[in-house]
This record gives C-alpha cells, structure tokens and sequence, in this order.
C-alpha cells in the first residue's frame, strides 16, 4: 500500500510542477511570461510601457516541457488581447526558429489578459491564457 501511495504522488508530481504560479517564477529567455498549452510552453511578450493604445508587438516563443526549441513553421497563432479599454487580436507569423512576431493596437493596461490560440501543423489546436502585467520584472 504505501508503495502505491509514493508512486502516485510521484506521477502527480509533474502536474505540480506546471501550475501558473509556478511557471511565473521562471525566469524566460525575452522577459515574458509563460504558460502550458498541450506539449508546449508558451512565452508571450507584450510592451509593458505603453500608457497610450497604439500599435505595439506582440511575440511569441515556443519550447517543450524540457525548454527546447520547438519549431515554428507550418503552425498558426492568434492572440486575443483585452482589459480596460482594451480590445484586440492579432495573428503572428513565424519569425524564425521557435518565434512568432506580429502586433496589435493595446496599451499597457494593468488589467490586460491575453489568450493565445496555437494550432499546430498538424491541426491540433491547444489555447494558454496570460495576465502579463501582472507578471513581476525578473
């Protein structure tokens, strides 16, 4: 019995591994904040310091559960911006190897939320909801 108790606690263990809070505290590679989708890991960037709405970028980087690159092309991703005042959507390109650039009209809005739409070559789609001002400058 207590054997069947450790293995179960060490196959939840990845599950614990993975929650927002978590991922929060990782330090990414561009600054921006991550979240899982599926058998991804997603950091999006937004400006942090545009008071004003105007066109501003929007990136994207992809890695595995194991932080390796995984490769851009032939997928597609929406993100979906809102907040006070705020309301936009913008679908990126793939801009290099594990990088999707594109923009969209928001501000720096400290309400803003963010849901990103990643649907993969091979149709599948999985969805990572963010809230990246409230993400602290690592």
């Amino acid at each position: 019995m207590k054997g069947l108790l450790i293995c179960f606690l060490l196959l939840a263990l990845p599950a614990w591994a993975h929650d927002d809070a978590t991922l929060d505290k990782v330090k990414t590679g561009a600054g921006g904040q991550l979240r899982m989708a599926g058998v991804y890991h997603i950091e999006l960037v937004v400006v942090r310091d545009s008071p004003q709405a105007k066109e501003n970028p929007l990136l994207i980087y992809l890695t595995d559960h194991a932080d390796k690159k995984m490769p851009s092309a032939g997928m597609k991703v929406t993100v979906t911006l809102f907040g006070k005042g705020v309301k936009a959507a913008a679908e990126l390109k793939p801009d290099g190897d594990n990088r999707f650039r594109g923009s969209a009209r928001y501000a720096s809005v400290r309400d803003l939320k963010a849901v990103v739409t990643l649907t993969g070559a091979d149709g599948k789609t999985v969805q990572a909801r963010f809230t990246p001002m409230e993400l602290s400058p690592h």
